[in-house]
């Protein structure tokens, strides 16, 4: 695996992608080598090679593609990975049920990493879940989530990636949300027995930690063998 790794950022212009750019140039163990958006002014933005969509085929050389785009942008980008045999982490949400099998099928030719998640606390937060579930059989499970007033999805996609963990510990969660203010987000996962119970609690206070494990995660997902990964495989 060579020192640094090349990044393609697949949907540059949303938050995450602007977020993404931000800091690897922050770090010395990945550079980026295009950026791609839906459409493209400025051809060159700050050294990086920008692209449109409809221009995919024509991006360099990359060793690993992150996507935080559209549910309807995410085929192409998929699809040019295993084409190249490059590694693909995304966080991209909405993908249907012929998206998600198509990520299965990949998997037997290139690494894959999807999430809903992309904070390292939460990585660990959910193999907790899923020890502590397993520990604590016939307890009550809750989880409880709060985000800004915005946010639309109820449970958040996070809630239900830590239900799944409670479940593979034998437990079955319970989901209750509120949305108020600017919260970034805050999961509480509660295992209540007869006179005690056990709190495990993660809280965001910036978004930029979602930025951060995405490119902790493709540094680490570069030169692995062909397969899905968890997050929490790679910490």
């Amino acid at each position: 695996m060579s020192a640094s790794i090349r990044l393609l950022i697949h949907g540059a212009s949303g938050r995450m992608g602007q977020a993404l750019l931000r800091l690897c140039a922050e770090r010395d163990d990945c550079s980026i080598v295009g950026a791609v958006s839906r459409k493209v002014g400025q051809r060159v933005i700050d050294g990086i090679p920008q692209f449109a969509s409809s221009e995919l085929h024509g991006v360099p050389d990359f060793d690993v593609a992150v996507d935080f785009s559209l549910a309807e942008a995410f085929d192409p980008i998929l699809a040019l990975c295993v084409e190249r045999g490059t590694a693909l982490v995304s966080g991209t949400t909405g993908l249907d049920e012929s998206q998600r099998a198509a990520i299965v099928r990949a998997a037997d030719r290139i690494p894959v990493l999807w999430a809903a998640n992309f904070s390292l606390g939460v990585a660990v937060l959910s193999e907790l879940v899923e020890r502590a579930a397993a520990a604590l059989p016939g307890w009550d499970c809750d989880i409880v989530e709060s985000h800004h007033s915005g946010k639309k999805d109820d449970p958040s996609g996070t809630a239900l990636a830590l239900g799944e963990s409670a479940q593979q510990g034998g437990a079955q969660p319970r989901y209750a949300s509120l949305r108020a203010g600017d919260i970034v987000g805050e999961h509480l996962v509660q295992f209540a027995g007869v006179g005690e119970r056990v709190e495990l609690i993660h809280r965001a206070t910036s978004r930029d930690i979602f930025a951060r494990g995405a490119l902790h995660a493709a540094a680490r997902l570069s030169g692995r063998p062909p397969g899905i990964y968890r997050l929490r495989d790679l910490l």
